[in-house]
């Protein structure tokens, strides 16, 4: 730095051989007194030191020379004032450097330091240096400290002490000696200073630490250049990228007080690169639980496995990748794999298959399909001495030997390389799939992983999976799910927004557009609170789709305050090795509360809930369906609710707990209701009344229980005389045993309201 360069400030005097009229003998103000004609003054053309110079008598206490010149002065600028002087003869005083401090009035700045520290003189003919600093500043080596508020100077000199002297100056120099203050001034230190060279090949790690530690408060520069590091860096210190490092992928970059996306994008040369550095290196120091994309996009042409990067089996320490996009760009990378091969299938290991065929081309990660396989099941991991591949869930229906399709998808965030990674978390991240890449993949064993606010954008085929207990408490919080199959009619659809095979999951808040299915839940203890999930299309009379299936028979889940549009809630046991019921729970555990059901434009027999038995045996016990809203639009349905029976039925004589109730039906030809109070007319006399229940009975279920019966107005025999006596009744009866028979003494007629379950209560 150098004002009189980089500004043109004109810094130095006059010299004296410009005339003694330039110099004040005062302060340098305009119309003080100067040095011209003074009888104890002259210019000295040819001085054997100096050259040309003054020679003044001292004869005041203290004598003054000052420049009338107006010396610029600037905050953050530092002068060094110079000045030759020798005594001839006389008293010998002292010099010191001196100036006047003037606003830009012109006022004085009493507060600058205006004189230096004196230097008396003891020799005759012996040249003495007199210097001193003046700056803004108050740094070490500043020997007048001025503040910020003088615009100019007049700087010179004075002589004090002993009078009758006689001394020659020599002319005054002034110059900036800013740069003196670079290295204190700079807020950083260059890698360059302390050995690094930026030249690609040698390794400057010992240079990058050495910059750190010596930064202390400032920050690090990696000035211009291309800097081999062989060995793990962590900056201490704020560290700017000017050039770009390069670094074995095992070898990490840990900016501690710069985290974030630009920095390591500069660091790395570009996005994609400086975002998988520093995502390892988010698994590895504990000053940052979180990385910051910094609001951009990184474009990605391949799959990021993360436990390749991070070169970790396990991590349990909460962590966070937030704020920004991950976009694919079209690659072969992410074309999936799909591989044919013959396997064994055993019910007594129901996680494994055996003597898999070509088992090397088959990767960890891929989903299985053919004939007895559930939705979503996965290869957890392969073993291919042993010719064995672990499986997420078991298979239904698959004994023996027989072929299987597996298909491995490519996720922009692939997981499924750790053993045991728990409490990662994704916020406010965009991935931007572009119907060409699937969005997370889960790892294949995890606690408390979260998914927040994010957005999954036209994923090809799955938005978030999971191979394995990965899913255990899994959080899913304020997400869009968008598909890439808007346009397709809804059971041409293929791509799945999520699946879970674990328990606790809590899926709250989010809104799903048009997929063939929202979420695929295996597991138990699931939560749905709030979600948005619609699944319909443009065609009259379409078919839709499950938009949640539920996997196992007792669930213990909670549906609460969702949107179900144009799709509907499916629950399953197709991930059980041997469906028949034998033992244990059935179906139960389901709780279904302040829902929205909509469907629009579709054919009668569209039902919203559904059971869909694997195998025969199986009954409901304990399913509460109350206080929903079933609303239906161009076009009326026969009811809400259907048991599937292309595998199985369900065992009716065994419902209990069951209550559908408080439901709000409209465009539904039949309601749904158990209990169910039911007005019964008979008006012709008879001694057995038969009350038809079964059309309001959900899932086929029988009358198997009255729970109360009074009679409205008084009951009559053919004589139109009351009648007191009470009834019994005889539930279940008819061919299908969904009547109730009311037996009186005597032929009677009249009304009466009876209540009918479809279950035992307990």
């Amino acid at each position: 730095m150098n004002k009189a360069v980089t500004d043109g400030l004109v810094l130095m005097p006059p010299a004296f051989e410009a005339g003694l009229n330039l110099w004040s003998r005062e302060d340098g103000l305009p119309g003080q007194g100067s040095w011209a004609g003074q009888p104890n003054a002259a210019f000295v053309p040819a001085d054997q030191d100096f050259g040309g110079c003054l020679e003044v008598q001292k004869t005041t206490a203290t004598l003054k020379l000052r420049c009338f010149q107006q010396i610029p002065f600037r905050p953050g600028m530092y002068l060094r004032v110079t000045a030759r002087v020798k005594c001839l003869s006389g008293a010998f005083p002292s010099v010191r450097i001196a100036g006047f401090a003037a606003a830009a009035n012109g006022s004085n700045v009493a507060a600058a330091v205006q004189i230096s520290a004196p230097v008396a003189l003891s020799q005759y003919g012996q040249v003495v240096t007199v210097s001193a600093i003046i700056g803004s500043g108050n740094r070490g080596g500043v020997d007048m400290v001025w503040g910020p508020s003088p615009a100019y100077a007049h700087l010179g000199l004075d002589l004090i002490g002993a009078t009758g002297g006689v001394l020659r100056i020599d002319d005054i120099r002034i110059e900036d000696a800013t740069d003196v203050f670079h290295r204190n001034m700079m807020t950083w230190v260059d890698v360059r200073d302390y050995g690094a060279k930026g030249d690609g090949i040698t390794d400057d790690t010992a240079a990058f630490e050495a910059a750190d530690a010596a930064a202390g408060q400032r920050s690090v520069l990696v000035s211009q250049g291309t800097y081999r590091l062989a060995g793990n860096v962590t900056f201490e210190s704020d560290v700017r990228f000017e050039g770009t490092v390069t670094m074995p992928q095992n070898i990490r970059l840990a900016c501690t007080r710069n985290f974030d996306l630009d920095t390591y994008a500069a660091a790395f040369g570009g996005e994609a690169a400086g975002f998988q550095k520093a995502l390892q290196a988010l698994f590895y120091f504990t000053d940052h639980v979180e990385f910051d994309l910094s609001g951009r996009r990184v474009a990605l042409s391949a799959p990021i496995d993360v436990q390749a990067l991070a070169g970790l089996n396990s991590f349990h320490q909460r962590r966070i990748l937030r704020n920004g996009q991950l976009e694919a760009v079209a690659n072969a990378a992410w074309t999936p794999t799909s591989v044919t091969s013959v396997a064994t299938y055993s019910v007594s290991q129901p996680d494994r298959l055996t003597a898999v065929a070509n088992i090397a081309n088959i990767p960890a990660g891929a989903r299985i399909s053919g004939t007895g396989v559930g939705r979503e099941v996965y290869v957890r991991s392969v073993n291919v001495s042993a010719g064995t591949l672990e499986l997420s869930q078991p298979l239904f229906g698959a004994a023996g030997t027989r072929t299987f399709t597996f298909q491995r998808y490519r996720y922009l965030i692939d997981l499924s390389g750790f053993e045991n990674l728990s409490r990662i978390e994704f916020r406010e991240i965009e991935f931007d799939c572009g119907g060409i890449a699937s969005g997370l993949m889960l790892p294949k064993v995890g606690l408390a992983l979260r998914v927040d606010n994010c957005v999954f954008n036209r994923p090809r085929d799955r938005g978030i999976t999971s191979i394995g207990s990965g899913c255990q408490g899994l959080m899913v919080d304020t997400c869009q799910f968008q598909s890439n199959e808007l346009d397709i009619p809804a059971q041409d659809r293929t791509t799945i927004a999520l699946n879970v095979n674990a328990n606790d999951s809590k899926i709250r808040g989010n809104r799903i557009v048009r997929f063939a299915t929202f979420a695929v839940m295996g597991g138990t203890g699931h939560l749905f609170v709030g979600n948005h999930f619609f699944q319909g299309d443009d065609a009259t009379d379409g078919t839709r789709r499950a938009g949640v299936v539920l996997t196992s028979p007792n669930v213990k889940t909670l549906f609460t305050g969702n949107y179900i549009d144009n799709s509907f809630i499916e629950w399953s046991n197709e991930h059980d090795a041997q469906p028949a019921f034998s033992s244990g729970f059935s179906f139960g555990g389901l709780t279904i509360t302040g829902n929205i059901f909509t469907v629009n434009d579709v054919a009668a027999h569209f039902r919203w809930l559904v059971i869909t038995p694997r195998g025969p045996g199986h009954y409901i016990h304990g399913l509460s369906v109350i206080g929903n809203v079933f609303r239906t639009l161009n076009g009326n349905i026969d009811r809400v609710e259907r048991v599937d029976d292309t595998f199985a039925t369900l065992d009716t004589g065994r419902y209990r707990v069951i209550d559908f109730s408080q439901n709000a039906f409209h465009g539904i030809s039949q309601i749904t209701t158990s209990p169910v109070i039911l007005q019964h007319d008979q008006t012709s006399n008879a001694d057995t009344w038969t009350v038809q229940a079964g059309p309001f009975m959900p899932f086929g279920a029988r009358a198997r229980n009255v729970t109360a019966l009074v009679a409205e107005g008084a009951i009559t025999n053919s004589s139109n005389q009351a009648q007191f006596a009470f009834p019994n009744v005889v539930p279940e009866s008819g061919t299908d045993r969904t009547n109730v028979l009311v037996r009186w003494p005597s032929a009677v007629k009249g009304r009466i309201l009876i209540t009918i379950r479809g279950d035992n209560p307990t």
